[in-house]
């Protein structure tokens, strides 16, 4: 059986969404494949979410561990799963910081836990900012050439 190894509901310190939070732990990526009943996974640098494609109908978490602010293979497996159709809860966990908030949700994430609280204000900015996006991304916001076509 695969160690429990998700972070606790209480623990998410930021969450987009209205359905109730996961409140089970999650199983890696690997032990996810060999089980017929895992409905939360977590992925770590160097996984390949790939792999997670033929399950994603019954996975309700995915956790994405961000172990350091500058290695952004997350990002990758976060706009993967969404590009694949994946709906449910997709949590950024570990180093997220301020920063990096706004291209995480872009990317598809829609809930954080931060190793560290983050202050709710500079959050609040660091989530409104780049109100004008010029490229497609797992958010599906209208890009300023969509703007300029509406009329």
């Amino acid at each position: 059986m695969a160690k429990d190894i998700g972070t606790s509901p209480d623990e998410v310190q930021f969450r987009f969404r209205d359905d109730e939070p996961v409140d089970h732990g999650t199983v890696t990526v690997d032990a996810c494949c060999d089980q017929t009943n895992a409905t939360a996974v977590r992925i770590e640098p160097g996984d390949d979410a790939r792999l997670l494609l033929p399950f994603l109908d019954r996975l309700a978490l995915v956790e994405v561990n961000f172990p350091s602010f500058g290695d952004g293979r997350g990002y990758s497996a976060a706009r993967i799963l969404r590009e694949a159709g994946y709906t449910g809860e997709l949590r950024a966990v570990g180093q997220v910081l301020i920063d990096q908030l706004s291209h995480m949700r872009r990317c598809g994430f829609d809930s954080f836990a931060p190793d560290k609280r983050l202050d709710e204000d500079d959050a609040a900015r660091a989530f409104a900012t780049w109100v004008n996006v010029y490229q497609r991304a797992a958010d599906r916001r209208a890009t300023i050439a969509d703007k300029r076509h509406e009329a």
